[in-house]
């Protein structure tokens, strides 16, 4: 098991200099994050960023008639609540646990007071943020041009990079509601995979059996997202094990 006590394990607090990660280590609180704990709804004014460690999050966007879509995941690679130094304090979206786990919550306003000076965590955070934007525009591509098959293909393995083992718990509803598909779509689709002897999917678990089998199915839109996370971040931040 991993340990508890050691933020590095998030790759961004991982990547700072010793003398920054010496001065925010004191106040890095270690939270439980359940599956479905909701982080922040649309709207909320943000208090705290998290830097997962071993969780995944999903960042949700909620339609009126309670249709729901997802835009990204943030893992151990990166961080929750980019509005807290982008100026806009809250975000139109929701931020919900999608694999359980734990994380490390910094308040936001010892956060800003670190972005603001200007430094390696200004830069690291900024890079990220570039790296989050390309995975939310190329979502809103996938969605619309690529089918499920792919989409799911691409939404697993963007999901195994965040995690250390190669299962999910996850049921067909939830991803169903992450892509803003119809549940048929994805017990379809999952079962092509399951045939292909891919996945093994049961009971709400999915265990990847074979991941270059969906790295050669997966649409474009995977490696683009992963191509950037790893051009614009350190080489650890890459989803490979």
């Amino acid at each position: 098991m991993a340990d508890l006590n050691c933020p590095r394990q998030n790759h961004l607090i991982n990547s700072l200099p010793e003398e920054i990660y010496q001065r925010l280590l004191p106040q890095l609180e270690l939270v439980q994050m359940p599956l479905g704990h909701v982080i922040y709804e649309s709207g909320d004014e943000l208090r705290h960023a998290y830097f997962p460690a071993n969780c995944i999050v999903s960042l949700l966007y909620v339609m009126e008639n309670g249709a729901s879509a997802e835009i990204a995941v943030v893992g151990k690679e990166g961080m929750v609540g980019v509005a807290l130094f982008m100026g806009g304090s809250s975000m139109p979206n929701r931020a919900v646990v999608q694999s359980e786990g734990y994380a490390y919550r910094l308040r936001g306003q010892l956060m800003l007071k670190e972005f603001n000076h200007y430094g390696v965590f200004m830069h690291l955070l900024l890079r990220y943020t570039q790296a989050l934007i390309t995975q939310m525009a190329q979502t809103a591509v996938c969605n619309r041009h690529h089918s499920v098959d792919q989409q799911l293909c691409r939404w697993l393995l963007l999901s195994l990079d965040r995690l250390d083992s190669n299962e999910l718990t996850m049921t067909q509803e939830l991803i169903a509601n992450m892509l803003g598909v119809r549940r048929e779509g994805v017990t379809e689709a999952a079962g092509k995979l399951q045939r292909a002897k891919l996945i093994d999917y049961s009971r709400g678990r999915i265990a990847v059996l074979d991941r270059p089998g969906l790295e050669m199915r997966v649409c474009e839109c995977y490696q683009v997202v992963k191509t950037e996370f790893d051009r614009l971040l350190p080489l650890e931040f890459s989803g490979s094990h």
